[in-house]
């Protein structure tokens, strides 16, 4: 107990979506004596860095149960310098780091100080800023990363732990196991994020909406090609995302999606010989849009980039997340599926950040509470080679999980697929 007085978590990139569904859980967790990590909390105090921080107005009315603990800062955490000091002289035990600083670089500073380290996406400067890695931008993430993973052994870490990459390898892991006496074909990620604001006036023109990160959603959706792993080899369409779809069935509920990148996708890859990918469509508006600018989609990079925000109009739609394992006669799945109507009443957050959020949640009360080997993991390495108990906590607030069976099979990606132009 002397340690969980003395417990000190730090959030990077406090301000933005992600962080806000974070401490929006946090505030629920503070005062429900049943949350797993409730003690912890309780006793903890929340560091909040941003390269832009926003003043404490925005905190007090949002998360009121956690006011009393915050401390806010704003500086650059490319200052590596700086941020190293920072965990030195807070004690700090555990960083989320939610912000678009670069990966290795905090890895690094919270492996040198054996403080705890989770995230929900890898990032890359490096990356980001060589032009000539057009069309494998997450690839080139991953594979440098990969480089230098286990050169960290004096934390305990977890890469990728939001809703995908993070649950769904839950899900895909879940479903391996309880279907273990026959190995499918092919699993499929699969998402189908209808969310949109209900009232059309609010949208303006040239304008990209999407529910998450606008400028990383055109990464992967127009500065990307279409991506599938195959006998552990990462295979390639030399094509554009929104020329080609592919089918998703789901009992009554059916869909076409773009094959995008994704973590998941090669870390799931590595560790099972089968075919995995990736199947994502966004709301109908943004399809669209893409579709009709896939000749000069440079331009949309200089639109306008607006979050769909439920405090900004009512959001109509959901967002469906999910695995599908294809066999030769049948195909089994498991989703989840949040409306941000539902959501934004209780947390004053969208579905989707949510739903990262609840797989946020779920590694950080793993690396409290489980006793993890020293090492850096992704959210399927930690659940194969670890005693962790993600998903009992994670479905603390991600409770609303639907299974079921199609009696046949739309096949491979090359059976499902449908091309647009």
């Amino acid at each position: 107990m002397e340690q969980l007085n003395q417990y000190s978590i730090t959030i990077l990139g406090s301000k933005g979506g992600v962080a806000k569904s974070i401490l929006s859980i946090l505030n629920h967790s503070v005062i429900d004596k049943n949350d797993p990590i409730h003690h912890v909390i309780k006793n903890s105090k929340l560091f909040l860095i941003d390269i832009n921080q926003n003043k404490i107005d925005y905190y007090n009315p949002l998360f009121p149960n956690l006011i009393d603990k915050l401390t806010l800062l704003q500086f650059d955490l490319s200052d590596k310098a700086k941020f190293t000091k920072h965990l030195q002289s807070t004690n700090t035990k555990l960083v989320i780091d939610v912000s678009w600083a670069d990966t290795t670089e905090m890895l690094e500073c919270c492996n040198k100080l054996g403080v705890y380290y989770i995230n929900s996406a890898l990032e890359n400067t490096a990356v980001d800023q060589d032009e000539s890695l057009y069309g494998f931008p997450l690839t080139e993430r991953y594979y440098r990363f990969e480089d230098k993973k286990e050169t960290f052994t004096n934390t305990r870490a977890i890469i990728g732990s939001g809703m995908n990459p993070g649950v769904v390898q839950w899900m895909a892991i879940k479903l391996l196991k309880d279907n273990s006496s026959n190995p499918p074909l092919a699993c499929y990620i699969f998402e189908h994020d209808s969310s949109f604001y209900k009232d059309k006036n609010l949208i303006q023109p040239k304008t990209i909406y999407t529910t998450w990160s606008v400028e990383c959603f055109l990464d992967e959706a127009i500065l990307s090609y279409p991506m599938f792993v195959q006998h552990h080899l990462p295979l390639y369409l030399y094509d554009d995302v929104y020329a080609t779809e592919f089918k998703v069935k789901l009992g009554e509920k059916e869909f076409y999606g773009s094959l995008m990148p994704h973590e998941e996708v090669l870390t799931l890859g590595e560790l099972y010989d089968m075919e995995i990918g990736f199947i994502y469509r966004v709301n109908e508006y943004t399809t669209e849009l893409i579709r009709k600018n896939l000749s000069n989609v440079d331009d949309l990079w200089n639109w306008k980039q607006k979050l769909i925000d439920p405090s900004y109009g009512e959001v109509e739609g959901e967002d469906l997340v999910g695995v599908l394992l294809v066999y030769n006669d049948k195909e089994i799945y498991m989703y989840n599926s949040m409306k941000s109507s539902d959501i934004f009443k209780k947390y004053k957050t969208s579905a989707t950040y949510f739903q990262v959020a609840c797989g946020i949640y779920a590694g950080t009360a793993s690396l409290i509470l489980d006793s993890i080997p020293l090492g850096v993991y992704y959210v399927d390495e930690l659940l194969i080679n670890t005693q962790s108990n993600y998903g009992k906590y994670l479905t603390y607030y991600m409770q609303d999980f639907i299974y079921g069976e199609n009696n046949s099979t739309d096949g491979l990606l090359h059976q499902r697929m449908k091309r647009i132009q």
